[in-house]
């Protein structure tokens, strides 16, 4: 009898422990685990330029004395993700720029040496590729179906730690908001659509995933933010490259090298004017007239001509010719890509939809 007691409480015990530790495994481990082998560290020997000038700040001495430039070799490091088994991971353009070496370490420690498939400074967004197969990979996930306060999961090399314990480090948030557009910065790369998160993203973390509890990569992270400045320093606030555009960006890096970003729209405008508006007997002033459209193009197939005013494009305001341009940038255009312009036509607005053209 007594040893049938404590057969009992043993197995109480072990089945107690069992159901401690399976309650300590989450969506959120399981999603780590999952990703986990697939978290590159990548360390870059980049050409960084520099400018010097003997006399500081003194404008005078400046004048007499211009910059210098000159280059120097600088270590980097990074994140990227692999997502095939052959070996493509992508990672930031910024990671990778100008970069004469690069080296990759997979968790476990194995390093690899790889070659830059294709980079875009546009979108922020480069592939690179590891020699030989069976890689571990992720799975993308659509970024259109996300949700305002999901769990997420940044991971990466921040600070270079994981080169010290040879795993990459995961910080857990929730979607904070979605669609953050910080237009053109002055380096040229355009920040539109972000995914914004407050799970710690810091230095080191730039290229790698940002995951959702089920194991699938819907952003790359990309870079911080602190009021006013990109900063270096992580204050809660991160942003990520939804996964559907950097796939679509990556698919082209992967086809070309490159983003191919040349269209034809079949149109000829300029900004409508007081003037112009008041030659046209328009009620209005703002907008894009369309001086020109070139025969059997798209736009002339679409019903558009000459003296229509283009006052949105793909729900976007259109006050100027500027305009245009800026929405195409943004937006990430491309030839056969779908626009719809609503337009002021023999003194109604209409909408008009057709299809980019390749130059």
């Amino acid at each position: 009898m007594t040893g049938l007691i404590c057969l009992t409480l043993l197995s109480r015990i072990v089945l107690g422990q069992v159901d401690i530790y399976d309650s300590r495994h989450t969506a959120l481990t399981r999603a780590i685990e999952a990703v986990s082998p697939a978290i590159a560290s990548i360390n870059v020997i980049q050409i960084k330029e520099f400018s010097r000038t003997p006399f500081l700040q003194d404008p005078v001495w400046q004048y007499f004395f211009p910059y210098d430039t000159y280059q120097q070799k600088r270590k980097s490091s990074g994140s990227g993700v692999v997502v095939s088994p052959d070996g493509y991971v992508i990672t930031n353009y910024h990671v990778v720029e100008n970069a004469t070496e690069i080296n990759v370490t997979l968790p476990g420690g194995k390093q690899f040496d790889a070659e830059v498939i294709g980079s875009d400074n546009v979108s922020d967004l480069a592939l690179i590729k590891l020699v030989g197969q069976g890689f571990p990979y992720v799975r993308l996930a659509d970024s259109d179906e996300l949700l305002i306060g999901e769990w997420v999961i940044a991971l990466g090399n921040p600070f270079g730690l994981f080169d010290v314990s040879k795993q990459p480090s995961a910080t857990v948030g929730i979607i904070s908001a979605l669609h953050m557009d910080f237009g053109r910065q002055e380096s040229g790369q355009v920040y539109q659509d972000m995914i914004q998160t407050d799970a710690a993203i810091n230095v080191g973390n730039s290229g790698g995933p940002l995951v959702n509890s089920r194991g699938e990569v819907i952003g790359i992270n990309t870079f911080i933010y602190t009021g006013s400045n990109f900063s270096q320093g992580s204050v809660g606030i991160g942003f990520a490259i939804p996964i559907n555009r950097a796939r679509r960006i990556v698919e082209e890096l992967k086809r070309t090298g490159r983003v191919d970003r040349s269209f034809s729209t079949g149109l000829e405008i300029q900004t409508l004017d007081t003037r112009i508006a008041g030659y046209l007997n328009l009620p209005f002033t703002e907008g894009v007239l369309i001086t020109k459209i070139e025969p059997k193009s798209a736009a002339d197939k679409a019903g558009l001509k000459p003296g229509d005013v283009i006052l949105t494009l793909n729900d976007y305001k259109v006050k100027k010719t500027n305009d245009i341009f800026q929405i195409f940038d943004d937006n990430e255009l491309r030839a056969g890509d779908k626009i719809t312009m609503k337009v002021y036509s023999n003194g109604q607005d209409k909408k008009v939809t057709f299809r980019l053209r390749k130059t």
